[in-house]
């Protein structure tokens, strides 16, 4: 039994790691119900019982029953079908992580403070990383495709805009050119995995890579067949470029762990520098040419 005199102020935030410790659980125990490999389902099956365990020391100090938080375990169950089991599972511990750190320096009354954050931080972050989701192993194909999509379509529509001036023309190409490219990357993307005869089937990283490519390419083309001043199409478009760099990377950040400000600034710059470079290259083609469509 706890014996220990709790503030008003401790006793408020032992509830809160409780919540979120209950709120976990229940997300665990519903993301098991629906996974069909066995191997995930007993991890996250193993998880939730840490949880449960946790949720029951807190519950020894506060002395009452917390009800899970049936919005939040509902969000972060659609979050991990919609985006993946590993992105959902790791953006709701972070979240129970931060709520940890928060706390951290108010608990120093609690004995067991120490040991349940130390198997949060290691015990639970070594199963999570055991999660086996066909989309993580090909993330390096997505990256792919994703990465050559924004340099080279960048610099494409950056040239065509001052080449060209005329929006339905500059989409023309650019659809002509990305679709292109697509394929190509993707075939390249099939050969080269076949040729490293790894882990990964070769017609899957293919898909991946060229859908990634694809969808990128619509995205960015769409703000021309949209606007009629190529300016603000060029602005629109190379905004998205950013947007789209900013949502892969912190969706990789999220499920491997990565930097974002690292990966995000450096895709930044280097699209944005080639975009920057093409504009001005199709400046001086037009003037020197004397192109004018």
């Amino acid at each position: 039994m706890n014996t220990i005199n709790l503030s008003p102020q401790l006793t408020k935030d032992l509830r809160v790691l409780q919540q979120d410790e209950i709120d976990s659980y229940h997300t665990y125990l519903k993301l098991a119900s629906i996974i069909k490999d066995e191997s995930n389902r007993e991890l996250l099956q193993k998880i939730a019982r840490q949880e449960m365990v946790h949720y029951s020391t807190w519950k020894r100090y506060t002395q009452t029953d917390v009800q899970p938080n049936w919005f939040k375990v509902n969000l972060y169950f659609w979050i991990a079908k919609l985006f993946g089991l590993t992105f959902g599972v790791k953006l709701m511990e972070k979240s129970e992580e931060k709520a940890q750190e928060d706390y951290r320096h108010h608990l120093t009354q609690i004995p067991e403070i120490e040991k349940v954050l130390h198997e949060e931080e290691v015990h639970e972050n070594q199963l999570l990383n055991m999660i086996d989701e066909e989309s993580l192993k090909y993330a390096g194909s997505v990256v792919l495709g994703l990465n050559d999509a924004l340099v080279e379509l960048t610099g494409a529509l950056a040239g065509f805009t001052f080449a060209f001036q005329k929006t339905s023309i500059i989409a023309l190409a650019a659809l002509i050119t990305g679709i292109s490219a697509s394929f190509s990357m993707a075939a390249s993307e099939y050969l080269s995995t076949k040729a490293e005869a790894g882990e990964q089937d070769p017609l899957k990283s293919a898909i991946y890579t060229g859908l990634a490519y694809i969808l990128t390419v619509i995205l960015l083309v769409t703000p021309y067949l949209i606007f009629s001043n190529y300016l603000i199409a060029l602005a629109t478009a190379l905004l998205t470029a950013i947007l789209i760099i900013a949502i892969f990377n912190y969706y990789i950040s999220v499920a491997r762990d990565f930097s974002f400000s690292k990966r995000f600034f450096e895709m930044t710059i280097i699209s944005l520098g080639v975009a920057t470079f093409s504009f001005v290259l199709g400046l001086i083609i037009r003037q020197v040419f004397g192109i004018d469509i």
